[in-house]
C-alpha cells in the first residue's frame, strides 16, 4: 500500500478526506498548521484527536510569520468576519465573494502543500492528502482541481527522490455529500471543528459554520449539532 501524508486542518472536509484516503494508502503523518489563525488552537485540538483515532502519527508546523504578510480577518481578530445567519444567504455569489477575500490569507495552502511535500519526499511517501472539494472550488480557486493538476506538474520538479502528488478524496463532492458519507462511514459528530473562530463552541454564523449547518440541514440531521454552536 502507498503512503501518503494527510493535511489535516480538524475540519469536517480534510478529515472524511483522511478517513477515506485510509482505505488506499498508509498514513504515515498528519501535520496541522499553525499560522496565527483564530481558530488555532481548536484546529489542532480536533486534528490531534482525529490522529489519536486512527493512530496516525501528528505534527504540528508553526508558521507565524504568514499571520504578519497581507490583512485578513482569519489572522486578525480586530477584523469582523463576515457572517451568514441567513443559511440562504451562502446561495449568493457575491456574498460568498466577498468573504472569500476577507478570509484570504496569501498562497496558504501553496505554502502548505510545498512544506508537506518536503515531509513526504523525506519519509518516501507518494500521496499528499487534502481536503479540497467542489462546493469551496467555487470562491477558493486553490481548491480545485485544476489546481491540483498543476501543483502536481510543480511537484514533479520540485522534489526529485519521492515526487509526490496532491489527492482529495473529496474533490468532487460538496458540503451535502460529505456528511452523507460521514453518516455512511458513522464518524463521531464530535470529531471535527469546521469554524473561522475558537472560542468553547464553534460560531455558528461565520461561512464556514453555515455552509456545514447547511450540509446537517439537508439531512434534516442539524440537530444532532447544534449543541456544537454558539448561535
Amino acid at each position: 500500500m502507498e503512503r501518503g501524508v494527510t493535511l489535516l486542518s480538524g475540519g469536517l472536509d480534510s478529515c472524511l478526506s483522511t478517513a477515506l484516503a485510509r482505505d488506499h494508502h498508509a498514513i504515515v503523518l498528519a501535520l496541522t498548521f499553525d499560522y496565527g489563525q483564530r481558530a488555532a488552537g481548536q484546529e489542532i485540538r480536533a486534528a490531534g484527536k482525529i490522529a489519536k483515532f486512527w493512530r496516525i502519527k501528528h505534527q504540528v508546523v508553526e508558521l507565524p510569520w504568514l499571520k504578519l504578510i497581507g490583512e485578513n480577518a482569519l489572522t486578525d481578530s480586530r477584523r469582523r468576519l463576515p457572517q451568514f445567519r441567513d443559511l440562504e444567504k451562502l446561495k449568493n455569489k457575491k456574498e460568498t465573494e466577498r468573504s472569500a477575500e476577507a478570509v484570504w490569507v496569501p498562497n496558504r495552502n501553496g505554502v502548505f502543500l510545498n512544506i508537506a511535500a518536503a515531509f513526504a519526499e523525506a519519509l518516501g511517501a507518494e500521496w499528499l492528502i487534502t481536503g479540497f472539494n467542489r462546493e469551496e472550488a467555487q470562491t477558493f480557486p486553490d481548491n480545485s482541481s485544476d489546481y491540483v493538476t498543476r501543483l502536481n506538474r510543480a511537484l514533479e520538479l520540485s522534489t526529485l527522490l519521492f515526487p509526490p502528488k496532491v489527492k482529495s478524496y473529496v474533490q468532487a463532492m460538496d458540503k451535502k455529500e460529505m456528511v452523507a458519507k460521514w453518516i455512511m462511514l458513522d464518524l463521531p459528530f464530535d470529531f471535527f471543528w469546521s469554524c473561522y473562530e475558537g472560542g468553547q463552541k464553534m460560531c455558528g454564523v461565520c461561512e464556514s459554520c453555515a455552509r456545514t449547518k447547511a450540509a446537517f440541514q439537508a439531512h434534516n440531521l442539524l440537530e444532532k449539532i447544534t449543541d456544537r454552536f454558539l448561535q
